[in-house]
């Protein structure tokens, strides 16, 4: 199993890169892949053209209720019943499965919990070849440790010294945190012509690879504002080109099959 994680400020384009990712993986037939929206705007379902299932969110707070109101007992009982409710939330695609974490904690004691749910979707993951977190802005996720250690961290910034300036953050967080992160990367997003040296310059600043510049892609927008899913484009968009690319780079994959 290689887990690939996103993350980046927001409006830097991660779901698109992660649904144009899963596009790559699922072209090549490797297996189903796993996709985890970690984001509580959640919207990787329309990317990937599959329904909004139950969120890990609601699962916890059902399973904080039971426990208060004595419904749910401790030690192995939580565990089945989190184990059983998560591979229930699982929305199956044809070649790609999509779990929603849904929105952030309430007010509750969650610490027994994430630790649970950890283990729970580490084990699910490994049904998978492969498992693509679209982190919300930031690293919260990572850092609460509800993502599995990733082999992959993709960082993803918009081509702007700022947005450059964000990732930069990021990496620091990366190493900070108890995570092992095997591989940190930067991808550079809706890029018109040629990366401007400033740019280029402020990514080689990072200490990780400058993994690829993704072009702007005017198809990408169109499918967007048809509620269309991503894993949809054509193969001649040169957005698909560069993940396709970028996923053959990273993972030593064979050619896409037509």
């Amino acid at each position: 199993m290689t887990t690939i994680a996103l993350a980046g400020k927001g409006g830097t384009g991660k779901t698109t890169v992660a649904a144009l990712l899963i596009r790559a993986l699922t072209r090549r037939r490797l297996g189903p892949v796993l996709a985890i929206d970690a984001d509580p705007a959640a919207n990787l379902n329309l990317a990937l053209g599959l329904p909004m299932p139950s969120t890990v969110g609601d699962i916890r707070e059902g399973m904080l209720a039971g426990v208060q109101a004595g419904e749910i007992g401790t030690g192995v009982a939580r565990r089945d019943y989190l184990h059983t409710q998560v591979r229930l939330a699982v929305e199956e695609g044809e070649a790609v499965d999509l779990l929603v974490m849904g929105r952030p904690e309430g007010p509750g004691c969650y610490c027994a919990f994430n630790h649970l749910l950890r283990d729970v979707v580490d084990g699910l993951g490994h049904r998978y070849g492969y498992v693509v977190v679209d982190n919300e802005a930031g690293m919260e996720h990572l850092s609460r440790r509800t993502t599995r250690d990733v082999d992959v961290l993709v960082i993803v910034t918009d081509p702007t010294v700022r947005g450059v300036t964000a990732a930069a953050g990021i990496v620091k967080l990366a190493q900070e945190l108890d995570v092992d992160v095997r591989q940190s990367v930067l991808v550079v997003n809706r890029v018109l012509g040629e990366l401007p040296p400033v740019i280029r310059q402020a990514a080689e600043g990072l200490g990780i690879p400058l993994a690829a510049a993704i072009p702007a892609d005017p198809r990408v927008g169109e499918l967007d504002a048809q509620g269309l899913p991503l894993v949809n484009l054509e193969a001649e968009s040169p957005a698909a080109r560069a993940l396709d690319d970028l996923a053959q780079q990273l993972f030593r994959l064979p050619a896409a099959r037509p």
